[in-house]
């Protein structure tokens, strides 16, 4: 199980999904190009010592993301607020990617288009929308119960 983060915005939300993925034990993916270089002082106070623990793979586009990816066979579960399928009710695999876009715009046409499942974590109607942190760590923890407890 991976995380990809879509053109990320924000150093400290990066630099928290990449802890979280420490944590956790999966690999991360950056789909370039970032909005903050990697050496940025809030990427690296946010994922402080956690960084040196985390596998992370750059892809310097999405063409190059999408190319990998489709020679590596993985699922692609795309979590938007536009998703169809409530995040709880999916069955998540121990190969796929969860992937999360970018915080000021989300992802592109062509990356939605290539999502094997468009997927959504539902909150109460009127707000916008839950911290990309925070639905890494909630989609993290849900498909990886999935695959652990594979009798749940």
């Amino acid at each position: 199980m991976q995380i990809a983060l879509f053109q990320p915005d924000i150093a400290q939300n990066t630099g928290t999904i990449l802890r979280l993925c420490a944590c956790l034990g999966m690999a991360a993916h950056i789909i370039e190009p970032a909005g903050f270089p990697v050496s940025d002082r809030l990427f690296r106070r946010a994922g402080m010592d956690y960084l040196d623990h985390v596998s992370v793979t750059r892809h310097d586009s999405w063409s190059k993301f999408s190319a990998w990816r489709a020679a590596q066979g993985y699922r692609l579960l795309l979590f938007t607020t536009k998703g169809a399928t409530n995040y709880l009710d999916f069955r998540y695999q121990t190969s796929d990617i969860l992937l999360f876009g970018r915080e000021s715009a989300g992802v592109t046409d062509a990356v939605v288009e290539a999502a094997d499942a468009r997927l959504v974590i539902p909150i109460t109607p009127g707000l916008r929308s839950l911290n990309v942190a925070m639905t890494a760590a909630m989609a993290a923890g849900e498909a990886l119960r999935q695959v652990r407890n594979p009798q749940v």
